[in-house]
């Protein structure tokens, strides 16, 4: 049975309403929440949502308008056990790149589906790598440019303290337009990559950060680039004035002919979070446009954390999103998240995460790129021989102007924690107009409720009432929502032991 919600309210002025049109996809007997699924988005009329149930693949088909399920289309083609299904949207068709390995060869996929999504012809190879019968799987990543003309899909091999780098560049209907391989001096124990990015022009950049040892801050950073048809990478220096980094988010800035550079600084090697380190990489000028260090002080402290030591209030903040504006300026978004494991007192702690890390295993011979998006973990995956509570708490908004400047800074309270499961937990963002909207749950009486937290163009924040349906026993997974329209977003949710689909029109 398919549940259309309509939820008004007022906000502050009687002349504004608000409204929001809650439409549920039909659940599914199959649909359990031991299921993988992602939503690839929409194309006309139809949303395509991939699902991923015990290597059974398939692709559910729906009605954009009213959110009913068109067909179930088998995607037979893409052989049982592979791994690391990716796809790319385009405005007319869309592409699913896979791997799969077959008597010790990886091979890499491609396959066009049509709006309808059908496959278009028959699926092609891309590459291959010869790893023997009992190599590796993971070897392929896929990235892809903002507008979605370039498509990368790069290997990486480690030996001999050496990274190979064999790059793929295709434009947007997956023809070849270069490849090449090159070699970077890498040190596994004092060397860090930053995730990898494709900016418009198919040029590839990442960042190589150094630091003292395996669990130690960065002191210098490097800005690796290799133009779309160079052979070899580029690199340059980036000035750290004598302070610590961690982790360094990327941000490109196609329109301004940018890239931004993005951490959480230190005074001192493994010390407190002493505030936010800004470098901004002038493409056309091929240097770096400006680097600031902004201490965050008391005020924001103290808001910042929900209890605890103002000294060491920031040091379980990640950067999880950075919203661009036209101008160059931006809104960068992070959150307060940590764990604790019952039994033994070990509490997570971002060394483990960001300098011990589980997405890379020093036995490897292939460095998988790291994703550090939302994603959904079937019920089957969590480790049931420890009980872990996670705990996702207040985002700290931070308006930037295109030199790197903090000019304000917001949080947005939130008080959340789930135990064996975040599926639910954290928060998501879309925006509508000039408005940047964050979704996430919040848990009255044991039922979660989605809110929604409005910034402005003029910098007012804006806290809507909870969207309560009249429908009990639905919960919604914000993080792992996808904007699919100028208002209009698709969230995952669960009712009883099923995974559903709703969408949500503002």
């Amino acid at each position: 049975m398919k549940r259309i919600i309509y939820l008004s309210f007022l906000l502050f002025f009687p002349i504004i309403c608000f409204a929001q049109k809650i439409t549920y996809s039909e659940i599914q007997k199959g649909d359990s929440r031991d299921m993988s699924f992602d939503i690839v988005g929409k194309i006309k009329e139809n949303v395509f949502i991939f699902k991923n149930a015990r290597f059974k693949y398939a692709l559910s088909v729906y009605n954009a308008e009213d959110m009913e399920l068109k067909e179930i289309v088998d995607l037979d083609f893409i052989p049982e056990k592979s791994f690391n299904v990716d796809y790319i949207l385009q405005p007319d068709n869309f592409y699913f790149i896979y791997q799969f390995q077959r008597k010790g060869i990886v091979y890499c996929m491609g396959a066009k589906m049509d709006t309808a999504g059908h496959l278009v012809g028959q699926p092609f190879q891309l590459d291959t790598t010869q790893v023997g019968t009992f190599g590796e799987t993971k070897i392929y990543s896929t990235i892809n440019s903002e507008d979605k003309k370039q498509i990368m899909i790069f290997k990486i091999l480690k030996r001999n303290d050496q990274f190979k780098f064999a790059t793929l560049l295709f434009d947007k209907n997956l023809k070849l337009i270069h490849k090449s391989r090159s070699t970077i001096e890498f040190d596994e124990r004092k060397d860090e990559f930053s995730d990898f990015s494709l900016d418009n022009a198919g040029n590839f950049i990442f960042t190589r950060s150094a630091k003292l040892g395996v669990r130690s801050n960065s002191f210098s950073l490097f800005l690796l680039s290799k133009p779309a048809l160079q052979d070899s990478f580029t690199e340059r220096k980036i000035d750290l004035k004598g302070l610590f980094i961690d982790e360094v988010k990327i941000k490109i800035d196609n329109l301004n002919k940018r890239y931004l550079f993005n951490a959480f600084y230190y005074l001192e090697n493994r010390g407190n979070i002493d505030g936010i380190f800004c470098s901004v990489w002038d493409l056309k000028g091929d240097t770096t446009f400006s680097t600031v260090f902004t201490r965050l002080d008391a005020s924001v402290r103290d808001i910042a954390k929900l209890k605890g030591n103002n000294k060491y209030a920031l040091n379980d903040f990640f950067i999880r999103n950075v919203i661009l504006k036209k101008d160059g300026s931006f809104l960068l978004a992070a959150e307060d998240y940590s764990t604790q494991t019952s039994g033994n007192n070990m509490n997570w702690n971002r060394w483990d995460y960001l300098y011990g890390s589980p997405f890379v295993s020093p036995y490897n011979n292939y460095y998988f790129n790291r994703s550090f998006g939302g994603f959904y973990r079937p019920y089957g995956s969590f480790n049931n021989t420890q009980s872990v509570r996670y705990y996702y708490n207040n985002i700290l908004l931070l308006d930037v102007n295109p030199a790197g400047n903090v000019l304000g800074d917001k949080v947005i309270t939130k008080e959340q924690f789930a135990d064996d499961n975040d599926n639910y937990l954290s928060f998501s963002t879309f925006i509508t107009g000039s408005e940047i909207h964050f979704l996430y749950n919040l848990t009255e009486k044991r039922d979660k409720f989605i809110t929604d937290n409005i910034l402005t163009a003029s910098g007012e924040m804006i806290r809507n009432p909870t969207l309560r349906t009249v429908e009990r026993g639905f919960e919604f997974m914000p993080k792992l929502s996808k904007q699919i329209g100028a208002r209009q977003i698709i969230v995952p949710c669960s009712y009883r032991s099923q995974i559903c689909f709703a969408k949500i029109e503002f």
